[in-house]
């Protein structure tokens, strides 16, 4: 087999790996609501700390990747994230809770940033873009995910069992396939962040994906919430897991929808889809238009980020994996901020009405990308 071949499946198995874990946690965020007794309002304060332990990891994770090979940080990560799967599991009062919610966030921080430089240099040695496909297959370990979480609640399996069999899988698999990724990537130069003016390309591609990360961080932790308090559907996961079905679908194919449309319009209408589903969802929250809504924004989120990490592969004031760090901060903060916003806004005002925050960040994605791209053409 060719040896970017065997690189791009093995690096394929830990984009895999994290839809699995990261969806794993999400689906089961009703369970914790439900186990702690927590508010919506208690539920966002104890979510807020996944957005603080990951902003802790930036001056980690940029000093990993330009200090090692990123398979290093990111065997470490995926070794971490199990772990903290397990501790929360195990957890009996709000400290164990969020002291393992931060392990897992931190974990997050180091192992996505670690995937993504490993993708953006094998990207460089193929002519097709096979990016998006990474992110597919991210969506996909998600679909997986919830779906065994969806089993798993219909036939009570206690959470801790659950989070514990991932967590086992999770290590085995990382021990296994990490000896086959990409090695020597360090790059010479461009890894130290310079502090002053702010470089408006990087910028921009931070802003776009904060915004889509805050559709895809609420979509992951409030859907449930959603279809059980307010669509009132006993199996609360199946609007979460049509929306990261439809989400994989999508990023399987946004690598020839890119390069027969153009990253322009791409961008467009993903606001375009957010905006429709979100309003869908929200006006008519019944099961068929709420399913329907969900599938509209899991196609809606899908592109934004592969697509702007692609862009961020072009940056010329820092290495690729120093950009990635940066722009993934806006990611990480982005998807980790929004579902806090959520439970703040549902405890206020409904849980309907704070939903609009996902349509408001779907629309800014069409007056940040045509500035963006008008830099880009100067």
């Amino acid at each position: 087999m060719e040896l970017r071949t065997r690189q791009r499946i093995f690096l394929s198995v830990f984009f895999f790996l994290s839809g699995v874990c990261f969806s794993t946690w999400a689906s089961r965020i009703p369970t914790i609501k439900t186990t702690f007794g927590y508010s919506d309002a208690m539920l966002g304060t104890v979510l807020l700390f996944m957005p603080i332990s990951s902003l802790a990891g930036l001056p980690v994770s940029g000093w990993l990747v330009s200090r090692y090979d990123s398979r290093v940080p990111l065997t470490a990560g995926f070794i971490m994230l199990a772990i903290a799967l397990t501790l929360i599991g195990f957890a009996v009062n709000t400290f164990m809770l969020i002291s393992s919610i931060c392990i897992f966030s931190f974990s997050l921080r180091i192992l996505n940033i670690s995937m993504n430089t490993q993708a953006i240099t094998l990207q460089k040695k193929f002519d097709k873009k096979i990016n998006g496909s990474f992110h597919g297959l991210w969506s996909t370990g998600g679909i997986c995910g919830v779906g065994i979480s969806t089993l798993f609640v219909a036939w009570q399996v206690p959470m801790f069992i659950h989070l514990l069999i991932v967590s086992i899988v999770t290590l085995i698999a990382t021990f296994f396939c990490s000896r086959h990724l990409i090695q020597n990537d360090r790059a010479p130069s461009g890894n130290k962040l310079v502090l002053g003016k702010p470089d408006p390309y990087i910028v921009y591609l931070g802003l776009l994906v904060f915004m889509a990360a805050i559709c895809e961080g609420g979509m992951f932790d409030w859907s449930g919430v959603y279809f059980k308090e307010i669509v009132h559907e006993e199996i609360f996961t199946l609007g979460y897991l049509l929306f990261m079905i439809f989400m994989a679908l999508s990023r399987f194919a946004s690598d020839k929808v890119v390069e027969r449309m153009g990253m322009p319009i791409n961008y467009i209408i993903s606001s375009c889809l957010i905006v429709s589903g979100i309003g869908l969802a929200t006006f008519f929250p019944t099961f068929w238009p709420s399913m329907i809504g969900f599938c509209l924004v899991g196609f809606g989120t899908a592109a934004v980020i592969p697509m702007t990490f692609l862009l961020a592969g072009n940056a010329t004031k820092y290495s690729p994996g120093m950009t990635i760090s940066i722009i993934a901060t806006y990611s990480i903060v982005g998807m980790l901020i929004g579902p806090p916003l959520i439970g703040y806004l549902s405890q206020a005002f409904s849980l309907r009405i704070a939903f609009a925050l996902f349509a408001f960040a779907g629309a800014m994605l069409i007056p940040i990308s045509r500035m963006f791209f008008k830099i880009e053409q100067q």
